[in-house]
């Protein structure tokens, strides 16, 4: 990472890869960070991420199966 680029957070929580290991996603040609934590609310829930991932508010959760 060069100087001006910003230090990867997750997009829900903010928390830096110095505190969390961070899950990369390539998403509307650039690159979001989640943590594992938060990697269920992307995938069940990602209304939640509205404001925080761009296009969330659009996103379906996952069709369960079970």
């Amino acid at each position: 990472m060069t100087a001006t680029t910003k230090v990867p957070v997750c997009a829900a929580c903010d928390r830096p890869q110095t505190e969390v290991p961070l899950i990369s996603l390539a998403y509307l040609n650039t690159t979001l960070w989640i943590c594992p934590q938060h990697l269920p609310v992307l995938i069940h829930n990602p209304q939640m991420l509205t404001g925080r991932i761009p296009g969330a508010e659009n996103m379906k959760a996952a069709d369960h199966q079970d």
